[in-house]
Formats: structure tokens, sequence, C-alpha cells
């Protein structure tokens, strides 16, 4: 016996307006066709957003990092910094190291070290202990659409540690059986920051992506007397034309980490704590003079959603200009093709979204998709 319908929500992460339109990405099954507001900061920020329904200042999410002297668990790690930079900058070094951390203290979020320098580790804590698609696993304390979907319906949850091809085969294996699915993949974007938006492997990406979805639709049709396919992603990508190192005119500067200031570099955003005031000003004094990027106000951290209670994630942010790197960087030390995590409204940072029916309104934001998980929910 046929099932009634399945709601299939498919992410693809990175997949941008701009890039599955340039390709005319499942034009023909995807009707309904609509760019998706993203949010400052990477897939850190925005799948707790999307999960939520909820700010990052609501939530408590942005990036893996943030300062916490006195409850710091990755304190043990500092002696690290007395071994050869060879052997514990590379990344295959700091994947193992990263993996025993997590067994050690039981955490079964995403947790990864990335470059961040073992002697800074006493300063710092980890925001994703617990895996965010498992209830309890928000830091605001929010429940999920997820929660939402355990209380009241079958389903079936892609799993993020596993490839895109076992999650599909998964899913595949239990087509009619849950009423509503959410298959994760993830791979396109480790593409984009490989080759860029333009190389010839994203584009053969996304073919892979339109036979395997074509094929999964077909098959849950079978199983199904309807079957929606909604398809979203968490934003864009923009090439990189420049990598800007701030971390070597920092280091450089008469002030000491842990006793003047603690800050922490991601790709796009530098984020500082002061615990002297001669050392904001030297740093803010500095910042206001580099070219490829700009301080954020208050007002813009607010518009952004990125206002945290207590500066949770920096005192001090520094934005980069769409195209700007900062490499090498406390998450790597080596150049990318492509990078997220610019501003929100500049062109290549939306989402996308897209339905296999007509809808008379589409998701605005990534916040606005949890109504739709939730929709008809008994």
């Amino acid at each position: 016996m046929r099932a009634p319908e399945l709601r299939l929500y498919c992410f693809i992460d990175a997949l941008g307006w701009k890039l599955a339109e340039q390709h005319g990405f499942l034009q023909d099954l995807l009707v309904t066709r609509a760019p998706l507001g993203t949010l400052l900061g990477y897939s850190s920020t925005c799948d707790p957003s999307i999960l939520t329904g909820k700010l990052p200042r609501e939530h408590g999410h942005f990036s893996f990092f943030y300062y916490d002297r006195l409850g710091s668990p990755l304190r043990w790690l500092s002696p690290l910094r007395w071994l050869p930079k060879q052997l514990t900058s590379r990344g295959r070094v700091r994947h193992w190291i990263s993996k025993l951390v997590a067994k050690a203290y039981g955490y079964t979020g995403y947790f990864q070290l990335y470059n961040v320098p073992f002697e800074a580790m006493a300063y710092l804590n980890y925001s994703e202990k617990r895996d965010i698609y498992q209830s309890g696993g928000i830091l605001g304390g929010q429940a999920t659409f997820l929660d939402r979907w355990r209380a009241s319906i079958p389903y079936a949850l892609s799993n993020w540690r596993h490839s895109e091809e076992r999650n599909l085969q998964s899913l595949t294996q239990d087509l009619g059986r849950p009423q509503r699915a959410y298959l994760y993949l993830a791979a396109m974007d480790a593409v984009l920051h490989r080759d860029g938006t333009q190389a010839a492997s994203v584009r053969q990406k996304l073919q892979w992506y339109e036979k395997q979805l074509r094929q999964l639709v077909d098959r849950a049709s079978g199983h199904y007397d309807q079957v929606k396919l909604y398809l979203f992603s968490d934003h864009g990508m923009t090439d990189v034309v420049r990598s800007l190192d701030l971390r070597t005119p920092l280091e450089r500067m008469p002030l000491v980490y842990g006793q003047d200031y603690v800050a922490v570099i991601d790709s796009t955003v530098a984020r500082f704590w002061f615990l002297k005031p001669e050392a904001e000003r030297q740093i803010r004094d500095w910042l206001s003079g580099v070219a490829g990027g700009h301080l954020l106000s208050e007002q813009e951290l607010h518009a952004y959603g990125c206002d945290f209670p207590g500066h949770f994630y920096g005192q001090l942010w520094y934005l980069a200009d769409p195209g700007v790197l900062f490499c090498p960087g406390h998450l790597g030390e080596k150049p990318l093709a492509a990078m997220h995590g610019y501003d929100p409204e500049h062109p290549d940072s939306p989402g996308f979204f897209g339905a296999s029916h007509e809808m008379s309104q589409t998701p605005a934001g990534l916040c606005d998709l949890y109504d739709l998980f939730c929709q008809d929910l008994p």
C-alpha cells in the first residue's frame, strides 16, 4: 500500500542562488525558485538558525571558539606549543588530536581544532560540544524542528557524519516509512572552497546532484501518492581574490596574547576580547587603517543578529570585504579558491530555495525555514 505523502527537505551546503541559476539547476523539477537570505557567519551560525528559526543572538551559536579563560576545557593542550610546528600544523595531526579530545570529553557535536595555536587554547572554549541535530544540542536551549518531528510523525534524518552516497542510500532504503525526510548533502562546500565557483568540478557536482535527486524522487513516487521536494542551502560562495594576513602584524605588536588581549581570526571575521584598555586602543587604531575589511559597529552586529549578550563572541569584530580571505588565520593556513561568511547582503551571499510545486510565498531567510518544516504537523 502506498503512503499518502512524503515531504522531502534537501539541504545542499553552499549552493548559492547565483550559482544555481547560472547552471539552471533542476530548472524543470523545482518550479518555485527564490533567493534565500543568509546570516553573517558560517555553517556553525546558519545551521542552528535553520534548526530553530532563531537568530544567532538567541540560539547562542556563531563561530566555534569563544573567550573563556576560567572555564576553558582546552587548556591542557597548551604544552603542545613546544612541539615542532611542522608536525602540529599538519591537518591530519590536528584531525587526530581533535578526535582524541572529543572522545576524552564525550563531545557529540562537530569538533575540530583547526589551526588555532596551542598557546591560545588556555583562553578559549568551544561552542558545538553537543550534536545540534539531537535533542538538547542547541546552546540557547531551544527546541528544533526535529524535536517537533520526533514527537509527532515518522521521519528520516541524514547523518551529517556520513558521506552523501551513504545518506542517499539510507533514505532510498527507508522510502515508504517516513512522512518527512531531511536529506543532508554537504560535499559541494568543499568543492567550491577548493576549486572556486567557475570550475568544471562544480558543474560536474551539480550534474551529479541532479541525477541523484531525480532518481530519488522517481523512486519515492513509487511509494507515495504525492512527493513534495523542497531544496535549500545555507549560503552562497564568493571567489577569493586576495589573502590578508592579520596574524603577523598582530603578533608583532607590543602586546601579549592572554595578558593584553585574546583573538580568534576566522576566515572572514577577526574577533577580539580586551584584558587591558590600552590593547583595545592599539588594535582598534591598527584595524581602522587596514585595507580589506572594516570594523563592525554595534548597529551592524544588531542588524546581523550577532549582538550577543556580554560580547560572548567578541568585543571588537573586523569583517573582511567580499573576496578577501584572512590567511594565515586560526581556521587555516592555506589559501582557498572561494569562501563564504561575508556581508549577507552581498550578491554572492544568498542561498537557494526551490520547491517542486507552486508556492504563493517562499521563505525569505534561513529562520523562516522552521515554519516550513513544521507546517501541518499534528
